[in-house]
């Protein structure tokens, strides 16, 4: 057997443990508990990568049918200050076909505008986590700073993941992540498993808290033990 079919002979194991123990965890009740926002870019910058971006949180989220209690919203931006948040919801096949509606159009960026949504969802009810994925950040970083910090305080952390290799999003996103108690992890189209592991370690996170975090990152990839060293 080549060394790339070890590879992938682990990493399908990695993901097979995972599943395994997010169906053993503790099953969560309503009153919002479990709640993660899922944000995404969709101005016309990532429009190469969309469809395969999808089609990977597709399959994520599909593995994942079986967390109890983990509610889903959908949040994205683009077009002309166009930004959208879906209900929360339960089910793998609304998920999937709110993300299938979805295309991308020109515009700027919005993330302000996606923290400050997260902020008040929380203060609502509780959202465990925030997951964004983007490629670029046009807006003023100390505004972005100071909306992450207050979700710090309400123990809301936000996990950036950065498609692409933009300097000034990498500084942004890494302190947007600090802030909140969140996390920064890069990754680019050729490397489609890389987000897939950094995605279901945020739902073990959403599901599970810290501890099983940390289980899932000892026998997952390099890019996932990244992550969870960066968790306060």
């Amino acid at each position: 057997m080549s060394d790339k079919e070890l590879r992938a002979k682990s990493d399908k194991q990695s993901i097979d443990q995972f599943i395994h123990q997010v169906r053993k965890l503790p099953k969560q009740g309503g009153g919002g508990q479990g709640r993660l926002i899922f944000a995404l870019d969709a101005t016309a910058s990532r429009e190469a990568t969309w469809d395969q971006a999808c089609h990977l949180q597709s399959e994520l989220f599909l593995a994942t049918r079986d967390l109890g209690g983990l509610a889903i919203q959908l949040c994205y931006y683009r077009g002309f200050r166009e930004f959208k948040a879906t209900g929360f919801v339960t089910e793998t096949g609304q998920l999937l076909n709110l993300m299938n509606g979805v295309s991308c159009l020109g515009g700027r960026t919005q993330i302000s505008r996606l923290l400050a949504h997260a902020m008040k969802e929380t203060r609502a009810k509780a959202v465990k986590a925030v997951v964004f994925i983007g490629d670029c950040c046009e807006e003023p970083v100390d505004e972005l700073c100071h909306i992450a910090g207050e979700l710090g305080m309400l123990r809301t952390p936000v996990f950036m993941f950065h498609e692409g290799a933009d300097a000034h999003a990498r500084a942004v996103f890494q302190q947007v992540s600090k802030l909140s108690g969140g996390a920064y992890a890069p990754f680019d189209r050729n490397s489609p498993q890389v987000l897939k592991d950094l995605m279901a370690a945020v739902a073990v996170y959403a599901s599970g808290g810290v501890k099983a975090l940390q289980d899932f990152s000892s026998r997952s990839s390099p890019e996932v033990k990244r992550l969870t060293r960066q968790i306060r």
